[in-house]
């Protein structure tokens, strides 16, 4: 479900669109590999991998137009399609207080956030529509 972007709304967002997000998901997703076979998590980073759409689910409603999350779980959405989350987490990983196979999760969290904005898929409105 992902959302088509015009050449003017990659004229208008650069960053969003093409290498930095795409250098980001492949830097994150090596890391993600690398974090799995030195420490383990690989059921983790999956499941923190597909976590973020788990919004989309509280999202679902009748009579909603093509592509519109209800209104009550679009910020649920947006929560956990930020960098903050996975950030929070890694810290925690960082300062002894989770064991280092939560950086993986952490890692998986994150790569789907960067993979979200490498497609030119980024937050929802409080309306539920996908902003641009």
């Amino acid at each position: 479900m992902f959302c088509n972007r015009s050449a003017t709304d990659a004229a208008k967002h650069p960053a969003l669109f093409g290498k930095p997000w795409g250098v980001a998901t492949a830097a994150l997703l090596a890391g993600t590999i690398l974090q799995v076979q030195d420490h383990g998590g690989g059921w983790l980073a999956l499941g923190f991998k597909l976590m973020p759409d788990l919004g989309l689910i509280a999202g679902i409603d009748r009579g909603l137009q093509k592509g519109r999350l209800a209104p009550r779980a679009a910020s649920i959405h947006k929560a956990l399609h930020r960098f903050v989350g996975p950030a929070v987490l890694a810290l925690l990983v960082i300062a002894g207080m989770l064991q280092a196979l939560w950086l993986s999760a952490a890692l998986g969290w994150a790569l789907h956030v960067a993979v979200d904005r490498t497609v030119g898929y980024w937050l929802r409105g409080p309306g539920g529509f996908l902003r641009s």
